[in-house]
């Protein structure tokens, strides 16, 4: 969808329009401006270890992006060095989205969480299709290996604050919407397949049978 300006107001949309925004936002304290490192130090070695479930952002040639979620046990991300780490790539749907754009454009944005934890840690550099064999049979779980994961090349490491997570209270479980009162998945996907046949209750089975026998 084009943006009319004529529409929504103010929209900055030049670089000289943001050099003046900038201004007003003002600059950064030397701690926030100093805070990135360049390798994965014992600190990022740390939180990674303890962190179940991260985000991935990659986008393609077009700059069109995608982040997907990551999940496993805590840990499941190995750090190989000061300068790279292995995610393990589980069971999908095999739309393969992030794979196909590493391969055309390697960038990569992850943000690693921990519950319960507001702080998260940021890691952004660039990332590989690896099918090293070593690395998929430390990555096996139930004995299944696997059959490729994304190795990443860190440039920028760095802690971000937990504002969002304290405004939003994502951990404060007494923030929660009643279950019942959730979005259904089921129905957005029938929906939005929208393919003969493919009727609430077949979705719901599917997604369910999957979630059961197909994680790893």
């Amino acid at each position: 969808m084009k943006l009319m300006r004529s529409k929504y107001l103010d929209i900055i949309t030049t670089r000289e329009e943001f050099e003046s925004f900038r201004e007003e936002i003002g600059t950064p304290s030397a701690r926030a401006a100093s805070k990135v490192i360049t390798f994965i130090d014992e600190h990022c070695i740390d939180f990674i270890s303890k962190s179940p479930f991260l985000t991935m952002s990659t986008s393609d040639s077009d700059g069109k992006c995608d982040v997907s979620p990551r999940g496993d046990f805590p840990g499941f991300v190995t750090v190989l060095d000061e300068q790279h780490l292995f995610i393990p790539e589980r069971k999908g749907n095999k739309r393969m989205d992030s794979a196909h754009n590493i391969i055309i454009n390697p960038n990569i944005g992850l943000l690693f969480f921990i519950p319960g934890l507001g702080e998260t840690l940021r890691i952004n550099g660039k990332a590989y299709i690896c099918r090293d064999p070593e690395l998929l049979a430390r990555s096996q779980v139930n004995g299944r290996a696997p059959l490729f994961g994304i190795l990443v090349e860190a440039d920028e490491c760095f802690i971000h604050c937990a504002k969002a997570f304290i405004r939003s209270g994502l951990w404060n479980q007494e923030s929660w919407l009643a279950k019942e009162t959730l979005p259904s998945a089921p129905a957005m996907l029938a929906a939005h397949a929208n393919l003969p046949n493919d009727t609430f209750e077949q979705v719901a089975k599917d997604l369910q049978e999957g979630y059961k026998n197909r994680l790893y």
